[in-house]
């Protein structure tokens, strides 16, 4: 018996990295999956792996920033499965980089709509659909980035991703008693696509490894797991809460 066992999740972000990820993790463990991200191949070659081991996923692409996205991954979830019980709101980007006198609005509005809008829009239609199951898990994929530590050419990834951590609290107060859990993930440093973009050299790389107490960054399945915590009945009174899993970046000063 899976630990998502007849549940279903939307998981944003799902080509790569840690979205890709988790979506294999819960679907193992139960799952039934609508995996979402720009990529319609990627998704599909997901989907074909999922199906193939015995799973049950669908792929929706588009683009995370789009209202009517949103609501059209809730309403395929519904329509094929029945209902909602988990959201993996995960889609994100660097976005532009470079010191904020440089910053140029349009890099900033991108950066906060996929980073930050996109959760509200996510949760904006998965709470009424979770409501109507009797509740619900929302997580979303934060970071130490402007919780714990500045990094320097980050402003706008490092307040978006900040701004996640606010909106969860809020949630988890706001629908609580409706039984829906509000949870955040501070995610350390992972090897994904993204994280190859931030620590694009050997050197940065190794700069990078020893922020962490354990002297490495994390493997996509390791966040996954954080994320199944999250989604699964082992945290039913975990809620309002930034959880690290960072590799202990935010208490590091070795």
């Amino acid at each position: 018996m899976g630990m998502l066992n007849g549940k279903t999740a939307i998981i944003t972000g799902a080509s790569s990295g840690i979205g890709r990820a988790s979506a294999l993790l819960f679907s193992r463990e139960g799952a039934n999956l609508v995996v979402a991200a720009r990529r319609r191949k990627q998704l599909e070659d997901l989907v074909f792996e999922i199906n193939a081991a015995g799973g049950k996923a669908i792929a929706l692409a588009g683009d995370v920033g789009d209202e009517a996205y949103a609501e059209a991954l809730v309403r395929c979830a519904v329509r094929e499965y029945g209902g909602l019980d988990i959201a993996f709101n995960n889609a994100g980007t660097l976005g532009e980089m470079g010191p904020v006198g440089d910053l140029t609005l349009d890099g900033w509005n991108k950066t906060l709509t996929t980073n930050l809008t996109s959760g509200f829009l996510g949760a904006k239609y998965q709470v009424p659909a979770m409501i109507e199951r009797g509740g619900g898990s929302l997580i979303f994929t934060s970071t130490f980035v402007g919780h714990a530590a500045g990094m320097p050419g980050m402003t706008a990834y490092a307040a978006s991703k900040a701004g996640l951590i606010g909106m969860t609290q809020v949630l988890a107060a706001e629908f609580g008693a409706s039984g829906i859990r509000a949870n955040a993930i501070l995610a350390g440093g992972t090897n994904t696509p993204m994280g190859q973009e931030a620590a694009n050299t050997p050197e940065a790389l190794a700069f990078v490894e020893g922020l962490h107490a354990l002297k490495r960054i994390a493997r996509p399945e390791e966040i996954a797991h954080t994320a199944l915590y999250l989604a699964s009945d082992a945290s039913s009174f975990t809620t309002g809460a930034a959880i690290a899993a960072d590799g202990g970046i935010s208490i590091n000063r070795t």
